[in-house]
């Protein structure tokens, strides 16, 4: 019998769909802010410089608390950090949506960060260990995918609804009660975290070294093009960062309880995978962001016709999933994904040529179907490639690495891009600065459809065939001994752990 009807508790469509649920959420914030920007930074007395904060302050934590996320679910209990992270991110939401200057703003885009990277990490292993590795976890990763993926879209969507009819606050405020319900919820749907198991360490000084190095790292790629990579403060952090970084690999290559097993890496799936994610993180992630600046800054969309735009979008990522799911359990990983990254560079360069300063929503709508099959169906595949063959006490771990690279990969491809972009802008106004920011969106977009294409290199590294293919069992529990891959299941997928 599937374990999408069988696992424990008897109720594990209604626990899937709770932790579809808090990918939504985590997703939906990266892009829910896009396009209440401009009446955020009117109202709140945003500069110019600090408005990038709004996403930068997100991102940036989101990313450097990851793997002090990942590891927490493994170790403290991925049911206590699933709840402590929906806490973090309403008590923020709320905090954000009353903000009445910068610096509170600010803040609570911060600790919505953090509470992402406790979720996250806490969410995704709970998916790869409810379901047995292979066919079922692939469907259970399909569902969990299409929310996150889709919510990138939907989150573009909903901010321009949310902001046209009941101001921009509402884009902070909407999560309180969400949060509120997926916590009670976990109670009722998650099975309770056992006793903190003995002699497991929590590695204190790996905590400090990576968390802080990765959020300085993601912090200096963020800043750098706004102030010049000359500047002081981006220079110091970038120092700070290696070297905090490095001690970060020498304290886990001695580590007896590591933050990040570095073992991990000896795993070709998930160190593919992790090549492929930041890569996706930088080129089509990014995507969406310019996207929203063309339908805004060049074809004058308000907030609520800007959201509109994209609900096409978030219907195409949703096939995009229903096809992945069925690729992967027929063809494997390496297949899908190849394919994933040629469709998400294909729907690059369509758009990039659709997007010009007389062009509209018809000039670009076949590179967004394409586009959005791309984001479907490698959204999954390289999330389960990223925690296939790992033992299920660090699945997350293994999740919080995953997301670490997006973070890093999306920051990094961000700051680059974002000068492209503005290139050619200068001082110009009007009917110029139109054209010249279609003309450096339209450049901007393509090097992002090029740059997909390097993932490629790590999706011909993935191990030939899947685990999928061979399995239909039933599905375990959460702590299930089954969550944890045997032998049989690693040496499928080629990659000894």
């Amino acid at each position: 019998m599937s374990s999408l009807t069988s696992s424990a508790g008897g109720r594990p469509r209604l626990r899937l769909a709770l932790l579809a649920f808090s990918g939504l959420i985590t997703a939906l914030d990266f892009t829910i802010v896009y396009v209440a920007l401009p009446d955020i930074a009117r109202d709140v007395g945003l500069s110019a410089h600090s408005t990038q904060w709004i996403v930068s302050a997100y991102a940036v934590f989101f990313g450097g608390f990851l793997l002090l996320g990942g590891r927490s679910a493994d170790l403290l209990g991925r049911r206590r950090m699933f709840v402590l992270g929906m806490i973090l991110f309403g008590g923020a939401s709320l905090l954000g949506g009353l903000a009445t200057s910068p610096a509170t703003l600010i803040a609570a885009r911060v600790i919505q960060g953090i509470g992402g990277a406790v979720l996250f990490p806490a969410t995704l292993s709970l998916v790869t260990t409810g379901f047995a590795e292979g066919r079922e976890r692939v469907r259970a990763l399909a569902v969990w995918a299409m929310a996150g993926a889709g919510g990138l879209s939907l989150g573009a969507l909903l901010g321009g609804v949310l902001t046209y009819t009941f101001g921009w606050e509402a884009v902070f405020l909407v999560n309180v009660p969400l949060v509120i319900v997926a916590a009670a919820a976990a109670f009722v749907l998650l099975d309770a975290d056992g006793p903190r198991e003995r002699g497991r360490g929590f590695d204190l000084p790996g905590a400090l070294t990576g968390t802080v190095g990765v959020t300085l790292l993601v912090f200096a790629i963020a800043q750098g093009p706004e102030t010049g990579w000359g500047d002081p403060v981006v220079l110091g952090a970038l120092v700070l960062s290696a070297v905090l970084l490095a001690v970060f690999l020498g304290i886990e290559a001695r580590s007896e309880s590591p933050l990040m097993p570095l073992r991990l890496f000896r795993n070709r799936s998930v160190s593919s995978a992790l090549l492929v994610i930041l890569v996706f993180g930088a080129s089509m992630q990014n995507i969406v962001y310019f996207l929203t600046l063309y339908f805004q800054g060049v074809l004058g969309y308000s907030a609520l016709r800007g959201g509109l735009a994209f609900l096409g979008l978030s219907v195409v990522i949703g096939v995009g999933n229903f096809i992945a799911g069925r690729l992967i359990v027929r063809h494997g990983d390496r297949p899908t994904m190849v394919v994933a990254l040629l469709l998400g560079a294909g729907g690059g360069a369509l758009l990039a040529a659709g997007m010009a300063a007389d062009g509209s929503y018809w000039t670009v709508l076949a590179g967004l179907v394409v586009y959005g099959l791309g984001m479907g169906t490698i959204f999954p595949t390289m999330f389960g490639a990223a925690g296939t063959g790992v033992p299920a006490e660090q699945q997350g771990t293994a999740g919080g690495m995953a997301n670490t690279a997006v973070q890093v990969g999306t920051s990094a491809g961000l700051a680059v891009l974002v000068g492209v972009a503005n290139a050619g802008a200068g001082d110009l106004t009007g009917e110029a600065l139109r054209v010249a920011t279609a003309d450096g969106l339209r450049e901007t977009v393509l090097i992002a459809a090029g740059l997909t294409l390097v993932g490629l290199v790590g999706a011909l590294r993935l191990p030939r065939g899947h685990a999928a293919a061979a399995q239909d069992g039933p599905g375990p529990g959460p702590s299930g001994p089954a969550a944890d891959p045997g032998p049989e299941a690693v040496a499928a997928n080629g990659a000894p752990v």
